[in-house]
């Protein structure tokens, strides 16, 4: 049985950062891959029209099956009440329906990110969204290793997908989005992402993986 995925991106490049290998790995085996953009910057800003591109380039290297952009003000979603946020993302997600989704991790340090996760996992629930069968939280560079070191806001992986062999694809892909990226020691550089790729490989026994930690599976 072909999967449906949606992945779920508060800002573009946290579906690559978080998950690009396995949604290529999903891609191969046949599964619908569908990308939900949550945020976007302001048409003024210097970079609008050339993150529009990259986002036209980037659903094309992955073959998304839809692409779906909320087109929410970045860096100020306390403006949006949660009705409003978890109205919006429950038409996505009705739409796509879903077997499969990925969402951002529940205590990355940016506000964006708590927030969309608490809207988006209010969308799961199984009486409501019965066709939900797997929910994942992401591990994405920048804001998910900043979390207070806590045992309730610390990412403890506890699933892992070997993308040895669609490592070199994500760093392409990741390349794509020339502003966001930097030199190590910052923490989105390409070092840095081969790193924690290396890390979590060597966790699961393969050279590179990606990890998630899985909050319900329903079979």
């Amino acid at each position: 049985m072909k999967n449906k995925i949606l992945m779920v991106a508060v800002h573009p490049d946290d579906e690559t950062l978080g998950c690009g290998g396995t949604l290529l790995k999903h891609k191969k085996n046949g599964d619908e891959i569908h990308w939900l953009i949550c945020t976007t910057i302001e048409k003024s800003h210097k970079y609008y029209e050339k993150r529009e591109k990259e986002i036209e380039e980037v659903t094309e290297q992955y073959c998304f099956d839809s692409v779906h952009n909320l087109r929410l003000k970045t860096m100020q979603l306390d403006e949006y009440s949660m009705s409003e946020l978890i109205g919006q993302i429950s038409k996505v997600i009705n739409e796509v329906k879903p077997t499969i989704i990925y969402l951002p991790f529940k205590g990355d340090v940016h506000s964006d990110h708590r927030k969309i996760f608490e809207a988006s996992y209010s969308c799961t629930k199984s009486f409501r969204y019965p066709f939900v069968k797997k929910i994942y939280m992401i591990e994405t560079l920048s804001e998910t290793e900043f979390a207070p070191s806590t045992k309730e806001d610390s990412f403890i992986p506890n699933v892992f997908v070997d993308i040895s062999e669609q490592m070199d694809k994500k760093l392409e892909i990741m390349k794509i989005f020339e502003s966001e990226i930097e030199e190590h020691p910052f923490p989105r550089s390409i070092k840095n992402i081969k790193a924690l790729a290396t890390l979590r490989g060597a966790t699961a026994g393969c050279e590179y993986a990606e990890s998630f930690v899985l909050l319900k599976e329903i079979s």
